[in-house]
């Protein structure tokens, strides 16, 4: 009977997605709030590329690292809420392999891409608000689009081990993922024999990538915060205060996701499976539908031009 039981995986065909482990019963339900997210988050982000693209006065370094932002929102919302919902409402849990690395690669990759996407955001306020005089000419629209190709080009190679690594891993164990996605680390637990080579790395690319991005926001803010409390009026002090809050609240809502399921994943040992999943989900769900909301409510120039787009 144990003879029967096993199954060669070694070059599966196709892996199978549980959705979120232990809430099977509630997967329609769950589905309620994460079809209504990624509605929010596609409409929002195309809102934001439409108003940017149309209005001349946001032809700007900052709008375009918004831009750069809602695209990756875009992508990393689309490569898994399609599959996640099709589980959840029509129980298809079969995904090929190959486009379960594929999944794995997309969401991994512009995560990181979001990452430098960030950083990005956070060197362009601290020259406006630090060198107000110089932004023109040190952030020039080549410029910008160099910083767009790096954070690209970054997210794409740094990533790029992950599919390469889980394709070479045999699977004997088995190949169903507890999961709503291809995580990386769900899959790389399904193989045989020693992983700690993709072990290492993706914690390489959780601490030194995300590590140091986060460490260069703290020093970009460090000095934007000094030079703003160094201004001679309250209403100056407010007027560039209020250009940096919505950055600082999409970086929040970015980071903190992130750095708490890599936290509860690593050392949350005795969290339950589903919670989890659920949080997992939730970093990649809530940025790209907090993002347009936070930069449409907060930025001035968006507002009046979303505004008038209604009102016309």
């Amino acid at each position: 009977m144990s003879d029967s039981n096993k199954t060669d995986f070694t070059n599966p065909s196709t892996f199978i997605l549980l959705g979120i482990p232990g809430l099977e019963a509630a997967h329609v339900w769950i589905s309620i709030p994460f079809s209504t997210m990624y509605i929010i988050a596609v409409l929002g982000n195309f809102i934001i590329l439409f108003i940017v693209k149309t209005e001349p006065s946001l032809h700007g370094p900052m709008y375009y690292f918004l831009c750069m932002l809602a695209v990756t929102d875009l992508v990393l919302s689309t490569s898994t809420l399609p599959k996640m919902l099709s589980i959840f409402w029509f129980n298809s849990r079969e995904i090929d392999f190959s486009s379960c690395l594929t999944q794995m690669y997309f969401i991994h990759s512009f995560l990181v891409m979001e990452s430098g996407i960030f950083v990005a955001m956070a060197y362009d306020r601290y020259v406006a608000i630090c060198d107000p005089l110089r932004h023109s000419t040190i952030l020039t629209n080549l410029v910008v689009a160099k910083i767009g190709l790096a954070v690209v080009l970054r997210g794409g190679m740094v990533v790029l081990p992950y599919p390469f690594l889980a394709r070479q891993w045999p699977y004997c164990r088995t190949n169903i993922i507890p999961h709503s996605y291809c995580a990386h680390i769900a899959v790389v637990k399904l193989a045989c024999g020693d992983t700690r080579v993709s072990s290492y790395y993706g914690l390489f690319v959780v601490l030194c990538v995300r590590g140091l991005d986060m460490i260069f926001i703290a020093v970009s803010y460090i000095q934007i915060l000094r030079a703003i409390f160094s201004l001679p009026t309250k209403d100056a002090r407010l007027k560039a205060l209020g250009t940096c809050t919505s950055h600082l609240c999409a970086i929040l809502t970015f980071y903190i996701p992130v750095l708490f399921s890599s936290l509860t994943h690593r050392f949350g040992q005795n969290v339950p499976l589903h919670f989890h999943i659920l949080v997992a989900n939730m970093y990649l769900l809530v940025p790209p539908t907090l993002n347009p909301i936070i930069y449409g409510v907060r930025t001035k120039q968006i507002r009046g031009r979303l505004l008038r787009l209604f009102t016309h």
